[in-house]
């Protein structure tokens, strides 16, 4: 396992990953943007408890969802034209993020919101929001680069407010063309969703294919409609 240099942006190889523990590449360097925006277009996410250093990870196999597959439930789609819910996009990040940390046990520490509020002023970092009767009560974020969405957390304050942010995002990337959601790991929450484990070198092959040219030398994707266009009636 290699160390970062903070001054030195690179990473190592993926096929230096450990495979115990699985996908552990890296340690040490830093959370600046740019070092972010490299990690997640090569295959890789930091990881790590407040004690530890700064801990870089390529799982194998990678779980991904592809929009236009995920599997909603009758039940879902029920609560999600009559539920009483409201979606919006990136229009409260601070407050997604920090809902996502506060948790007994979390690796979104202080540092970690610092760094992705960074990449959501610079327009990389995305939030989906879920209200009800005006007050935020569900959500999720991540990063979106080229017809990829990296999927980060997701909080819940009342039932089922997670699950409609992620359907409702899932409908609207597949709109917009996008090819995969990355989950990263396995839980079975996302398996029922559809969440399908590839190979670490297929997942690079479809972040050649997808995400787009390298984020150090190009402008953030456009921004996200503050209100996403899926309209739930259509879909029985």
């Amino acid at each position: 396992m290699d160390w970062l240099d903070p001054e030195q942006l690179w990473f190592p190889d993926l096929s230096q990953a450990l495979d115990d523990p699985d996908g552990l590449l890296a340690a040490g360097g830093d959370l600046r943007p740019e070092r972010l925006l490299l990690a997640y277009h090569s295959g890789i996410f930091p990881w790590y408890d407040q004690q530890q250093p700064i801990l870089w990870w390529s799982p194998n196999p990678r779980y991904l969802i592809k929009p236009s597959q995920v599997n909603i439930r009758r039940s879902l789609k029920k609560i999600l034209r009559n539920g009483g819910f409201e979606v919006t996009f990136n229009q409260q990040f601070p407050r997604v993020i920090q809902a996502c940390a506060d948790r007994e046990e979390t690796w979104i520490n202080h540092d970690m919101i610092q760094a992705y509020k960074r990449l959501h002023d610079l327009g990389w970092a995305r939030s989906v929001e879920t209200w009800r009767d005006g007050e935020l009560v569900g959500g999720l974020y991540g990063l979106t680069m080229g017809r990829f969405f990296f999927g980060e957390s997701m909080f819940s304050q009342v039932s089922d407010a997670s699950k409609v942010a992620f359907a409702t995002l899932t409908r609207q990337l597949d709109q917009w063309g996008y090819a995969w959601i990355d989950c990263q790991v396995a839980t079975d929450h996302l398996i029922s969703l559809g969440a399908t484990g590839i190979s670490r070198e297929q997942f690079q092959s479809e972040l050649k294919k997808h995400a787009g040219p390298s984020p150090l030398h190009t402008a953030a994707p456009a921004p996200w409609p503050a209100h996403p266009a899926v309209r739930w009636e259509a879909y029985e």
